[in-house]
């Protein structure tokens, strides 16, 4: 990680730790680097937060201000920035989301030519440059930008996804929450153009109540409408409607390690995963590990970020990866997680195999998990502490392979994460408290 950018492009409260002021230095730069490469055009998305549009329009600003031309391509998923900055004419694509944090936070994700966030490079020059270490002139008379209104991605996007999965969902009664966030304005039409029955909850953005106990991040009250209701599955979408919760009828809740689960078997059994592998992160269920295992498939494991599990599935050509949080990536379709795809992914497994989401969630037993967020002053200073590291081992020692915890740092915030699991709740809480507690004597805020 950078000294700005994350694991998940820059990140902040909005005019606080992320201002329009940055907005517009990032967008300078991203218009004199990609003018000087001769590429002219750069596409910007947004989801519904408030400061949404102060950010869009900063970003727009400096962009044109160094002879690139900015495509606005409004509300709309992260996804579909990748989408078009894939399959059109754009250098970069910029999407301005917090994904599934709080109205107040918000972040600039930026996508290059291939799909992927920036990395290396082009992200140590930004932050070079947001410093004062690099200084560029301003483009003037003709060779200043344009701004130009770009609302026709969005059917580009619409028409790319449905064309990937020609399902007949006739018949087939789906509720969603769409989290007041980006899947308001693609979930409903592109399932209703495939022909399913949809009732959606929490799909009138005002600016403050995107994410607001609802979405996949708070599927509580979305679980309870699914239980009243006569339906044959369930959507929970995060703000930029990059992930994908699913719930049963029954309630429960289908993670991405069910997913990956659900997903990598059929593919299996198709004869199309390739290497006879999926991809997670550390952070997977023990109960995915075990299963697979059981099933005769390989898992990958890398760090916590969908852009550390894409680029595993690049590569060594796999098709299948993600996070338990939902973020799933099927490689054959796009390069990042889309809430909307993943939905769809797991309806043509449904009619294809004539099983209900419940049955193919059976098989997985999901461990009792627990997670606390530790705030520290330091956190790069914790995970070489010898008495941390001593702590994890005994843990890991007592568990003997029934369980096991896990620490790490926040990609995004000043915080520890200490994950536990085990077999029951009370050896999760146990253990948990045991290493959170040397973190906290010795680093805590």
């Amino acid at each position: 990680m950078g000294k700005y950018f994350g694991t998940d492009g820059i990140r902040g409260k909005a005019n606080e730790g992320l201002t329009a002021e940055r907005a517009f230095v990032v967008g300078r730069y991203l218009g004199w680097y990609y003018s000087q490469k001769g590429k002219k055009n750069i596409v910007i998305g947004k989801d519904t937060r408030l400061s949404s549009d102060m950010l869009e329009s900063a970003l727009a600003a400096g962009i044109t201000s160094e002879g690139c031309d900015a495509y606005l391509a409004g509300y709309c998923p992260t996804p579909m920035i990748c989408y078009l900055t894939v399959h059109e004419d754009f250098a970069v694509g910029a999407m301005i989301s917090a994904s599934h944090n709080p109205f107040y936070d918000n972040g600039i994700k930026v996508f290059s030519k291939q799909g992927v966030k920036l990395q290396g490079e082009v992200e140590a020059l930004i932050e070079d440059y947001i410093d004062g270490k690099i200084e560029i002139p301003y483009k003037t008379e003709g060779e200043i930008g344009r701004i130009v209104n770009y609302p026709e991605g969005l059917d580009h996007y619409l028409n790319f996804v449905v064309s990937e999965f020609p399902l007949d969902l006739h018949g087939t009664k789906i509720a969603m929450d769409c989290a007041n966030g980006s899947a308001t304005y693609t979930a409903e039409k592109a399932l209703r153009r495939l022909g399913a029955e949809c009732t959606i909850f929490c799909n009138d953005p005002n600016g403050t109540n995107i994410n607001r106990k609802c979405g996949s991040t708070h599927p509580e009250r979305f679980q309870e409408y699914m239980k009243l209701g006569s339906y044959d599955l369930g959507l929970t979408f995060d703000g930029d409607a990059d992930r994908q919760i699913l719930v049963r009828p029954d309630g429960e809740l289908v993670n991405g390690d069910y997913v990956l689960y659900i997903c990598g078997k059929y593919y299996r059994d198709k004869g199309v995963l390739t290497n006879n592998t999926i991809v997670t992160t550390v952070m997977a269920n023990l109960g995915l590990w075990k299963a697979m295992e059981r099933e005769h498939i390989n898992v990958a494991k890398t760090d916590v970020g969908d852009k550390y599990v894409y680029d595993c599935m690049i590569k060594n050509d796999y098709i299948l990866g993600g996070e338990q949080s939902g973020h799933i990536i099927f490689s054959r379709h796009e390069t990042t997680g889309d809430g909307l795809v993943t939905a769809l992914a797991i309806l043509k497994v449904m009619k294809n195999t004539g099983k209900s989401i419940a049955e193919l969630c059976e098989g997985l037993r999901i461990y009792p998990q627990l997670l606390v967020n530790v705030k520290v002053n330091d956190k790069t200073k914790v995970m070489d502490d010898p008495e941390v590291q001593e702590a994890i081992a005994k843990v890991n020692k007592d568990l003997d392979g029934n369980g096991r915890i896990l620490v790490r740092p926040s990609g995004t915030e000043p915080l520890l994460r200490v994950m536990a699991e085990a077999e029951t709740d009370e050896i999760c809480q146990k253990v948990c408290g045991q290493v959170a507690d040397v973190i906290k004597a010795k680093f805590g805020a």
